[in-house]
């Protein structure tokens, strides 16, 4: 929804009524993930996807008719279906996709303004009824009282660890049964990646980080060289010793950092605080002589073997990129795969499901 989301205000500003398909769940080889989302306005205006092309046909005249009936719908498309080469879905794997109008999510000024502006929310679908579920409150109804606090609790779960899929409740909100499935989409800010080094390559990896979805803060002690002329795609510039800003910045599981420095007197230091926090990615740029000095210096300052194992140095992967673009393709190719458990190898060569 992130994806789509300024379309989408767009039109609730113009008045313009819409149907949004989501993938609620998906089988093998499936092309994208639960929660992906695409938009059908009443002018036949397209936003988004839902499989990466395969189905988007059969999708779009769903949502052209939930935009007339205005009601929800639900649709399971896959290789298995006898018309599979038909509708499109010819990648292998299965996706089921639920299109609801515009009138039936609950609160939808409120929750598309919390998705473009990065607070946290959850919205709650069942049987054509919508739960906005927010931090500090709950607005709509699916119907049922009980129905409602048990969803508000699973929802709130997993607003918490930012999960979206499906969850089983009994009629009443009874978590002991399976009567029926209710589709939990959660939205947070975006995680971040924090870029240490103010040169050519972070500049590259800011606009390459900005396209993957993060919000890019570039961070060096230089205000000769952190300038917003310079890093005209990062969300944030600071120009600080880069220690001293990780140690108060805010890291979390979702977080990578990118450190660009090369520079004992900066990197070291840095990637002691690095080490410390619970960030899902610390890739270090330099040659293999310069980190093995590095290791060697973080070692004599007391860093365990155990922390030193998370670092990946030299950062990225191997693709013989020479240019700040081309390493930036490098660096992000490594955070996609560390993400995913991929192999970083090329998928001619591979036997496994293409996605895991």
């Amino acid at each position: 929804m992130r994806d789509i989301i300024d379309g989408l205000v767009a039109w609730r500003a113009e008045g313009i009524a819409f149907a949004v398909a989501t993938v609620v769940r998906t089988w093998e080889s499936a092309p994208r993930q639960p929660g992906s989302s695409m938009a059908v306005n009443e002018r036949g205006e397209v936003l988004g996807s839902v499989s990466g092309g395969c189905v988007e046909g059969a999708v779009y005249a769903a949502a052209e008719e939930v935009i007339q009936t205005q009601k929800a719908q639900q649709h399971t498309y896959g290789v298995s279906d006898g018309d599979a080469f038909e509708v499109g879905l010819t990648c292998g794997g299965t996706i089921e996709v639920l299109v609801q109008p515009s009138v039936a999510l609950a609160d939808v000024d409120d929750v598309l303004a919390a998705i473009a502006s990065g607070r946290p929310v959850a919205t709650v679908s069942l049987n054509g009824r919508q739960l906005a579920v927010w931090p500090s409150h709950v607005v709509g109804s699916l119907g049922d009282a009980g129905l409602d606090r048990a969803a508000e609790q699973q929802a709130a779960g997993m607003l918490s660890a930012g999960t979206t899929g499906v969850v089983h409740l009994g009629t009443h909100g009874e978590q002991r049964l399976d009567e029926m499935e209710a589709f939990v989409q959660t939205y947070l800010p975006p995680p971040r990646m924090i870029v240490f080094g103010a040169i050519d390559f972070a500049g590259a990896v800011a606009r390459i980080g900005g396209f993957l979805g993060y919000h890019v803060t570039v961070c060096d002690a230089r205000p000769v060289f952190a300038t917003r002329k310079r890093f005209p795609s990062a969300d944030e510039l600071v120009v600080q010793w880069p220690h001293l800003y990780l140690e108060s910045a805010a890291v979390d599981e979702r977080t990578v950092l990118c450190v660009l420095t090369h520079d004992p007197k900066f990197d070291v230091p840095l990637l002691e605080v690095a080490l410390r926090t619970p960030a899902r990615y610390i890739g270090v740029m330099g040659s293999r002589r310069t980190h093995s000095d590095r290791m060697r210096r973080l070692r004599e300052a007391g860093v365990s073997e155990a922390a030193l194992a998370r670092l990946s140095a030299p950062i990225g992967l191997d693709l013989g990129a020479r240019t700040p673009e081309e390493t930036a393709v490098a660096i992000a190719a490594e955070i996609v795969a560390s993400a995913w458990g991929g192999s970083g190898l090329p998928l001619t060569g591979l036997d496994a499901p293409i996605h895991g």
